[in-house]
């Protein structure tokens, strides 16, 4: 039987966080996933490496500190996946008065140690190219700095990463079963795909299950939570992009919730979020009519162009398991993380994690094995902090130098390839493209600019086992593929896994 240093439940960027952390530090660590990486939760977010400014409004000046420093941490680990975005915040009379939201904005200019993001500035909207969007009504404004992040890509990267340095990542694999037997844990793992079983034993084990990670405890491991889980509804659309610029908005609401436009792909904006209490299983999560016309009637109180639900392209939803902190509304519920312990002497320990945010994963990783060091004393030191992600060893270069390098070493690619793929692989495009010397080499172009060469890297390489986890989450190719696309796509899929598998 398979003995590993720590077993983790859940591949969300909280799961692959602590598994990059554990096996760099020399740890042998086993990583399973029930769907596909990132495939719930941490793919339906809002897509933001930010401090959360509206949670200054709430008193949680420890999370907004620490997030902001992390939002400048993570730009130097992944700086193609994520990147520096401006943010438009129009002052509305009767909602939140204009002092406030200067002094809300110095707080974040300030608590967090900014050093590579540009300063707030106040803005004349009648005079400003980002007021030309907006009403006519919308006079002052402000503008402030956060990050965008490709948030599945970023999961998949801290898995990849883990793998590298040792750990077992099991996708479409789940947890059945989880039991303390002397000083281990003995975990009852289930093939989804094949229903085949295996028992493995693990020192630690790790809940990282995200809006599971109540019932796993009360399914698999057979026991209830101490703490109380609080499910959260996000909600986002996808809507033809309405204006003609790289920055993004934050529109207040009447309602005490505040909804962002976003700049999504070339073509297209994202408006969200919603927060809502929710019930039931997460997997059954969907964006509700309700929802569409709420995000559509708040972008309309401030855009000229009416947004409406008609426009809508595409929609998610994701479940954020918060922890429960008794706040009387979801948008107030803390976003901060809880990490429970249980290690009773001589026993097995097991370790919850209870919320948090994509932003501050690296950290809660941190204070994970922080946690675990009585276990694991022979485990290395803090590392992640200062080691970019896969794709992210391009700091001398710089972006604009490495996408130069690129296109010269490979012409062919034109302009358009050549900039998604470096966002999405960074320096990793290198070894996707290999020896190719003209378009051809890559094989057929299977839908839009997708080759079957990256069909071939993101199945061999980043654990792809359907065209959703391609279109969706390692690409973001979907929202122009056609059924027929899609069924190509899968076509590809299949082809080179049933090659992996003979060659096995």
């Amino acid at each position: 039987m398979e003995r590993y240093d720590l077993i983790i439940v859940g591949g969300g960027v909280n799961g692959c966080g602590i598994a990059r952390d554990a096996a760099g530090r020399g740890l042998k660590v086993l990583l399973c996933e029930a769907a596909d990486l990132a495939g719930a939760t941490s793919s339906a977010s809002t897509k933001l490496i930010h401090g959360g400014l509206r949670y200054l409004e709430y008193y949680e000046f420890g999370l907004v500190r620490k997030a902001l420093k992390e939002r400048e941490v993570l730009l130097s680990l992944a700086p193609h996946i994520i990147w520096p975005m401006r943010f438009v915040l129009p002052h509305e009379k009767g909602l939140r008065p204009a002092w406030f939201l200067r002094l809300g904005l110095f707080l974040y200019d300030h608590i967090g140690g900014r050093k590579r993001l540009p300063a707030t500035e106040t803005l004349d909207l009648r005079t400003s190219p980002y007021g030309a969007a907006l009403k006519p009504e919308f006079v002052k404004g402000f503008e402030y700095s956060d990050c965008g992040v490709l948030d599945a890509r970023l999961v998949i990267l801290n898995a990849l990463d883990a793998a590298e340095r040792g750990a077992d990542i099991r996708v479409r694999t789940e947890c059945i079963a989880a039991r303390r037997q002397n000083d281990a844990w003995r975990v009852a793992l289930k093939d989804r795909e094949t229903g085949e079983t295996e028992t493995v034993e693990g020192a630690i084990l790790v809940n990282a299950a995200g809006p599971w990670v109540a019932s796993f405890l009360e399914d698999a491991v057979g026991v209830t939570p101490e703490a109380h889980i609080r499910l959260v509804k996000g909600s986002h659309i996808i809507v033809p992009r309405f204006f003609d610029h790289d920055h993004a908005y934050l529109m207040q609401n009447a309602d005490g919730r505040v909804v962002f436009a976003i700049p999504y792909e070339d073509d297209f904006a994202m408006i969200g979020t919603t927060d809502l209490d929710y019930e039931g299983d997460p997997r059954d999560v969907a964006i509700s009519d309700e929802e569409i016309s709420y995000l559509c009637e708040v972008a309309s109180e401030y855009f000229r162009h009416e947004i409406r639900p008609e426009d809508v392209v595409s929609g998610f939803s994701g479940v954020r398991p918060l922890y429960d902190d008794g706040a009387s509304d979801a948008k107030s519920a803390t976003r901060d993380y809880v990490l429970e312990l249980d290690a009773n002497e001589g026993a097995a320990p097991r370790l919850d994690v209870f919320g948090g945010k994509i932003t501050t994963y690296r950290v809660l990783a941190e204070k994970v094995m922080e946690k675990l060091h009585p276990w694991t004393a022979e485990a290395g030191a803090m590392w992640t902090g200062t080691k970019p992600l896969p794709g992210g060893d391009f700091a001398v270069d710089g972006h604009e130098g490495m996408l130069a390098r690129l296109k010269t070493d490979y012409p062919f690619l034109g302009e358009k390839l050549a900039h998604r793929l470096f966002r999405l692989y960074g320096t990793r495009v290198w070894r996707l493209l290999g020896d190719a010397a003209t378009l051809t080499d890559l094989g057929d172009m299977v839908f839009d600019d997708l080759s079957d060469r990256e069909i071939a890297y993101l199945v061999e390489t980043e654990w792809a086992r359907t065209a959703d986890d391609i279109l969706t989450r390692r690409t973001r190719l979907g929202l122009k593929a056609t059924a027929a696309d899609v069924a190509a796509v899968e076509a590809r899929i299949a082809d080179v896994r049933g090659r992996l598998k003979k060659a096995a």
